[in-house]
């Protein structure tokens, strides 16, 4: 059991080394490094390297000091980009203490991963409400991508007052910034899939996406419209998502979660707790 969960925590540090360098390179800091974003997006972080374990105790080399913490941040100031940190909490089992003794808020995410055994049928939907995995020219696309901004805005499971009209406003803001032009070579090469419950008229009522690499994926930015709440579209977007990665060769699928009830929802479509938590720090895009 003990070297299922080592194998395991191993395909998720080398998964999180491996992404952020489809977009970014990494600059390092002694036993840090940061990810920097070769072209517009949101941007990375700094951490340990995941796929590195970095050995706290074990010499001089393999300690990470609040002097390095240091070079990190201010060269994210320099960039212009959030002081934000993330790692395995595992990885790295100091490094939570020396972050928060410089005074940037620590959360929690843990991991759960999906039963590779489990089968995953579609879930049921609304009436006239359907799933599409969303081209990079999706007419769907600005409002898929916009859905997170509000409902994260106001995270809960319960109905909220954001409905399409502010999601139309939203789409109109990624639109302006650029965001939207941003993300469509990455959805053409293949690094991102998006899929969306569309209501009848087209509005994407719940989205969410995944990056593959090296045949393991992270599901995230699962997200409702606040008005569609408490109807199983979140569910039946994760779903689809992990049933599409499946059937293009991801053999371990996992994700994060920032409460119960949705980790119980997780539960429901086969995925487990993966012993494995991801700690975030003043990173909006997380949070």
């Amino acid at each position: 059991m003990r070297g299922m969960i080592d194998s395991l925590r191993a395909r998720i540090e080398q998964y999180y080394a491996a992404v952020p360098l489809l977009f970014a390179d990494a600059e390092e800091f002694g036993p840090l490094r940061l990810f920097v974003r070769k072209e517009p997006g949101a941007p990375y972080y700094g951490g340990p390297s995941h796929a590195q374990p970095i050995a706290e105790g074990s010499g001089s080399s393999g300690i990470i000091t609040a002097a390095d913490i240091a070079r990190v941040r201010a060269r994210q100031r320099e960039l212009g980009v959030p002081e934000a940190f993330e790692w395995l909490a595992e990885a790295a089992p100091g490094l939570r203490a020396r972050v928060e003794a410089v005074g940037l808020p620590v959360e929690e995410r843990p991991l759960m991963v999906l039963d590779p055994h489990h089968p995953l049928p579609p879930q049921p939907l609304p009436d006239g409400v359907t799933l599409r995995v969303l081209s990079a020219d999706d007419p769907a696309l600005p409002q898929a991508l916009a859905l997170p901004r509000l409902a994260f805005a106001a995270p809960s499971t319960t109905a909220g007052l954001a409905g399409p009209a502010e999601l139309a406003a939203a789409a109109e803001e990624l639109a302006a910034d650029d965001t939207v032009e941003v993300v469509r070579p990455t959805i053409r090469a293949g690094h991102k899939t998006l899929i969306a419950a569309l209501a009848p008229d087209g509005t994407p009522l719940a989205a969410g996406h995944y990056h593959p690499a090296g045949g393991t994926t992270e599901i995230g930015g699962v997200a409702t419209l606040p008005t569609a709440r408490r109807q199983g579209l979140a569910a039946a977007v994760t779903a689809a998502l992990a049933a599409h990665a499946r059937d293009h060769g991801v053999r371990t699928v996992f994700l994060a979660y920032a409460e119960d009830t949705v980790a119980r929802i997780y539960t429901r479509l086969g995925f487990r707790p993966a012993d494995v938590t991801l700690l975030i720090a003043n990173q909006p895009a997380r949070s």
